[in-house]
């Protein structure tokens, strides 16, 4: 017997273990053999799922200051993205500094909740005042709405300056120009 040879069985036995092991890693071939012969190829697992780029930050902003020149509404516009870090802040002129931070903290709101900031000040009016203790959670009044696509939160739009209703009928503007 030579040193490094395997009896006739052992030679396949390793032959099959390296081509398993070769599609467990993704070596040359995996995409096209699966380890057993009459086994399906398994997609990759890793998942993937959009996220907001500039461009589209760029039409929300757009689509939601047009809403709200349209009817004199002097806002400020946010947009964040899934994790509620600020990607665009537009304050329109006559808008009151203070609707820059509420603009802000409605989206992050949003972002983080993955849904509607009006349901939090919902939960709050409806007698959950210990809601109001939430952490990371500040805009918790309505005007801001998530950005969903495919059951997946790309971000949020948050308004703040008029009636609440109307803060979130600007931002609602703001991402329907994405026609997601």
């Amino acid at each position: 017997r030579v040193p490094g040879q395997f009896p006739a069985t052992g030679n396949a036995i390793l032959s099959g273990l390296r081509a398993a092991a070769a599609v467990m890693l993704g070596g040359p071939g995996a995409a096209a053999r699966s380890p057993l012969p009459d086994q399906p190829i398994v997609p990759n697992p890793m998942k993937s799922r959009s996220s907001l780029e500039f461009s589209d930050v760029v039409k929300i902003a757009t689509a939601a200051q047009a809403e709200a020149h349209s009817k004199a509404w002097a806002v400020t516009i946010a947009i964040v993205d899934d994790g509620g870090h600020l990607l665009h802040l537009q304050r329109l002129d006559g808008a009151a500094p203070l609707s820059a931070s509420m603009a802000a903290a409605k989206a992050r709101t949003s972002a983080l909740g993955r849904r509607d900031s009006a349901v939090y000040e919902d939960i709050i009016n409806g007698g959950r005042h210990a809601f109001l203790s939430a952490p990371l959670v500040e805009g918790m009044l309505e005007g801001a709405v998530p950005i969903m696509h495919q059951g997946h939160c790309l971000g949020a739009v948050g308004v703040s300056g008029v009636k609440s209703s109307e803060d979130a009928q600007v931002a609602r503007a703001g991402v329907a120009a994405l026609g997601l």
